[in-house]
């Protein structure tokens, strides 16, 4: 009896509802986020930066942000919105940044190497394509958080919204193995640890 308690509480634990799982995965984006900025503060003072840590944050970018996370988003929420006549505005506008979002990764992959640091046009076309992902995400994310996913726990009854956290975490699991979401907050991690930002305490103002 007390090993069935332990596996009760342990599931307990371990279910995540939609909302919970959506804006968890948008803390990795603000941490992606965070490392472009910090990017484009170096390029402004003129300091160095590793060019393949923007290569990796892009490709987590598109590996999990793009093409999980806002997958999920396109293929579950916003058709759920449309149907329901529910922030049918909003859910087009979101749906619209996701395709200028990819167009723009697609760049910074593109001019995400070594030889980038060696030509400033190069480097200011970089810092350009990362200022606008930063400039469309923070508000997008922000809007996600405080506005459509609120709403999306209204406009599905409870057994619907259960069954689609299981869908999500078994989706995750999928497509990156077991503990999907941890092994994606450890590989952004791994890059702040290379540009130097991993210390939260780094982000204290001197005052």
């Amino acid at each position: 009896m007390l090993a069935d308690k332990k596996d009760v509480s342990k599931k307990e634990e371990e279910d995540v509802s939609p909302n919970e799982d959506l804006m968890r995965e948008h803390g990795v984006l603000v941490r992606c986020v965070v490392i472009y900025r910090e990017t484009m503060r170096r390029i402004d003072a003129k300091q160095d930066f590793p060019p393949d840590v923007i290569a990796g944050t892009a490709k987590l970018i598109r590996s999990f942000v793009e093409d999980y996370h806002e997958k999920l988003e396109e293929d579950q929420l916003f058709p759920r919105f449309r149907k329901a006549g529910k922030l049918v505005d909003l859910v087009e506008v979101l749906k619209t940044q996701h395709q200028k979002g990819r167009i723009v990764t697609d760049k910074i992959l593109q001019m995400a190497n070594a030889s980038v640091v060696k030509n400033h046009d190069d480097l200011m076309n970089l810092r350009w394509h990362m200022d606008m992902f930063v400039r469309m995400y923070e508000p997008h994310e922000a809007r996600e958080d405080t506005v459509l996913f609120p709403e999306f726990r209204k406009i599905v009854s409870p057994h619907e919204y259960d069954a689609l956290g299981e869908e999500f975490e078994k989706k995750e699991n999928q497509l990156f193995g077991g503990e999907g979401f941890e092994k994606n907050v450890d590989q952004v991690a791994e890059l702040e640890k290379r540009l130097g930002i991993y210390d939260l305490a780094h982000f204290t103002p001197p005052v």
